[in-house]
C-alpha cells in the first residue's frame, strides 16, 4: 500500500516502510553509516568524508529534485531507520530510473531487507510513475546486491570491465535492468 502527498511517499511492505529520509534522519549515527569502510565498500560517496553537513545538504538537494526519489527504509517492528535507497535520476523523456541502496545496519545484513526496499520501489516506480525501465549496477564482489537484484526480476544486461577501482584493483560492474511488467503505453503519468 502507498500514500503519495507532495512530498509526502510512504511504502508499506511485510517487515519494512519506506518514506522520504528527512532532515532530522541525519543523526550522528546516520553519519557513521557513510564514513564505515565496511558499510560504504560500494558506494561511489565512500571517496568523500561525510559531515552532518554535507548529509543535511545531500537529503536538502534530494528533496527538491524533481529526478529523484530518495527513501528511508525503516522496520515496521521498532520504526527503525536501517537504510535508504533512491530511485535516481529519473529520466521522465525516455521514462527510467537508477536505484541505489544502502542498509547501514550491519545486524540487517543478509536478512532480505534490501530484496523487499527493491521490490517496493520497483513496483512504485511503475505503477505510481509508469517507468518503462529501471536499471541498477552492482560490483561483482558484491554477491548481495546481485542477489538482491535478480530475486526481485532484474536480469543482467552486461558488464562494465574494470570500470571502478576498489580496494587496490579495477571490478567489474554487473549491469541489470528490469522492464514494466505492464509494458510500454503513452507515457503518460498515471498519478
Amino acid at each position: 500500500m502507498e500514500k503519495r502527498e507532495e512530498n509526502f511517499i510512504s511504502i508499506n511492505g511485510e517487515r519494512i516502510y519506506l518514506r522520504v529520509v528527512r532532515p532530522a534522519d541525519v543523526t550522528e549515527h546516520y553519519c557513521s553509516w557513510m564514513n564505515d569502510p565496511e558499510v560504504n565498500a560500494y558506494l561511489e560517496s565512500r571517496f568523500y568524508p561525510h559531515t552532518m553537513e554535507s548529509l543535511q545538504d545531500y537529503v536538502k538537494e534530494k528533496s527538491e529534485d524533481s529526478r529523484t526519489v530518495f527513501l528511508a527504509i525503516v522496520l515496521k517492528n521498532g520504526d527503525r531507520h536501517i537504510g535508504n535507497i533512491k530511485l535516481g535520476p529519473i529520466d521522465w523523456n525516455h521514462r527510467r530510473g537508477d536505484i541505489g541502496i544502502i542498509i547501514g545496519e550491519k545486524d540487517c545484513w543478509g536478512k532480505g531487507y534490501a530484496s523487499e526496499a527493491i521490490g517496493l520501489i520497483s513496483d512504485y516506480a511503475f505503477n505510481k510513475l509508469n517507468l518503462h525501465k529501471i536499471t541498477a549496477g552492482a560490483y561483482q564482489t558484491n554477491p548481495g546486491a546481485l542477489k538482491a537484484f535478480l530475486k526481485n526480476g532484474f536480469q543482467e544486461e552486461g558488464i562494465r570491465k574494470q570500470h571502478v577501482y576498489c580496494e587496490g584493483q579495477y571490478l567489474d560492474i554487473i549491469q541489470m535492468g528490469l522492464m514494466n511488467p505492464r509494458g510500454s503505453n503513452d507515457g503518460k503519468d498515471t498519478n
